[in-house]
């Protein structure tokens, strides 16, 4: 399993059961090094309605005929732009010829915002990811707060690679996402969404001298790829 980092939230992770892309955000993001045209993928799993989430997932989809795996209320509102979808909700599993997801709980906003009609269209609870090919999990935690309920992911489900926000404002900064990782108990962790903005500024190399020896961190920059 190949898991590569494009900036922000935005991975892509292939294996031999294809190509999946999580949280897409590629047009309009400063740290991707590729663009949306340059990149496939045979499904899609969003976090949540964000459009620094959602990004170029109607265009990937209709490009490459991708399924759309978000939580109902969000692939409901895709599905009605005429997109593939498949709505599961928190703690809900379904397996999927490219894997196995598992949606679990994340604390944030939600939402597609039009500026220009200052309207949002509710898009469901916010969801992390559990990602699953074989015998290899990857655990992308979207936009969250620090969780209790960490703790039982990391108990219930053996994770190989997490990928954490640390950028604070927004998410979990990275006390609290140091702390996630000792809830979590991943094998190894890449931090993410952070850097983007200088809202979101952080030092992914101080994130892992909190970490210590809880896990192994590996800091990727936009374009790189960790092997599991």
């Amino acid at each position: 399993m190949k898991v590569t980092w494009y900036g922000h939230s935005c991975f892509w992770i292939e294996s031999s059961a294809g190509t999946v892309a999580i949280d897409p955000f590629l047009t309009g993001n400063p740290a991707a090094p590729v663009s949306a045209d340059q990149v496939r993928c045979d499904a899609i799993i969003l976090s949540h309605g964000h459009a620094d989430h959602v990004g170029d997932a109607a265009a990937l989809a209709n490009r490459h005929n991708a399924p759309i795996v978000a939580v109902f209320e969000l692939a409901t509102v895709l599905g009605w732009q005429g997109l593939t979808t498949h709505g599961q909700h928190i703690g809900g599993a379904h397996d999927y010829p490219f894997g196995r997801v598992k949606f679990t709980p994340a604390a944030h906003g939600t939402g597609m915002i039009d500026e220009a009609a200052q309207t949002i269209t509710y898009t469901g609870q916010p969801a992390s990811i559990l990602y699953t090919v074989g015998d290899k999990t990857v655990f992308h935690a979207g936009d969250t707060a620090l969780l209790a309920e960490f703790d039982l992911v990391g108990r219930r489900h053996e994770i190989d690679l997490a990928l954490l926000p640390i950028g604070d404002n927004f998410t979990m900064g990275p006390d609290d996402a140091a702390e996630a990782v000792r809830m979590l108990r991943p094998k190894r962790v890449v931090p993410m969404h952070y850097n983007t903005w200088d809202l979101i500024a952080q030092d992914p190399a101080a994130f892992a001298g909190l970490v210590g020896g809880a896990a192994e961190v590996v800091i990727l920059q936009p374009g790189e790829a960790i092997d599991l």
